[in-house]
């Protein structure tokens, strides 16, 4: 018999996800974000949430949703620039916020999924990454409640580099191009980026896709994330895949140069 992850529904897909979890969720600002499943589990009530993403989503998207809902206690990140809300919950003493170098992140979430503990990395020696001091919560009065810890630094070939710990979450919410029913994905673009590494460092990874396809349809060469790492599929409508956005949408007149 074949397998076939596909479940009914997002809502279906993010039903056991409990109060406190944590998630890993993928796409790179609005690009590739499973936002289908973000709006299933905004329905769905879990708060208390742990998120691990490259950002926190904008003002009234993506994750800025769950964020403005007040369901988000933590963050580890490596940008926030696009969120009012997440600057101002930060700020207020509202939320905890742990800053990573982005290609850190990527690796952090990819060794979480290959069952390395942490590694050593060039990036962040002699800052605030390695040093400790960052500001991880303030207190509403601006005063820093809780810092980031020192971290070990070692010198490897004449080079100095930092521990960091790999990821490793309860569960991950992604989204892919085409996914056949064994979890095989495969990602457009940009929403390559962070996708792949969110998935492999859930437990239990659940995949919104735009288009579903048989076992063997998809070339091996064309799978980007073998489909171990997914432990549910939702089957997008047409309509609901052709659902993308941006964070800012900038345009000319048609002729103009710059």
């Amino acid at each position: 018999m074949t397998l076939n992850k596909v479940v009914g529904s997002a809502a279906e897909a993010v039903a056991d996800i409990p109060r406190g979890s944590s998630l890993a969720v993928g796409g790179f600002g609005l690009a590739g974000i499973p936002w289908f499943l973000i709006g299933a589990l905004l329905e769905q009530g879990a708060d208390d949430l742990t998120i691990v993403s490259n950002n926190c989503g904008v003002d009234g998207a993506g994750l800025g949703l769950l964020l403005e809902a007040g369901r988000i206690s933590r963050v580890i990140a490596s940008y926030v620039g696009e969120n009012k809300e997440f600057a101002r919950q930060y700020l207020a003493g509202e939320l905890t916020v742990e800053l990573t170098p982005q290609g850190t992140l990527a690796e952090r979430m990819r060794a979480g999924g290959s069952g390395i503990g942490a590694f050593f990395t060039p990036t962040g020696v002699g800052t605030l990454v390695a040093d400790g001091g960052l500001p991880w919560r303030y207190h509403p009065d601006g005063s820093v409640a809780v810092a980031s810890p020192a971290k070990e630094v070692r010198t490897f070939g004449g080079k100095e580099m930092v521990l960091e710990e790999s990821i490793v979450t309860d569960y991950a919410l992604i989204r892919a191009a085409v996914v056949d029913r064994a979890g095989n994905c495969k990602f457009h673009a940009a929403a390559r980026n962070f996708n792949p590494p969110a998935a492999m460092s859930g437990r239990i990874t659940v995949v919104e896709a735009e288009n579903v396809v048989e076992v063997g349809e998809l070339h091996p060469d064309e799978i980007h994330l073998p489909g171990i790492f997914v432990k549910r599929i939702v089957e997008l409508t047409p309509e609901q895949a052709a659902h993308k956005d941006i964070e800012q949408r900038t345009t000319r007149e048609r002729g103009e140069t710059r």
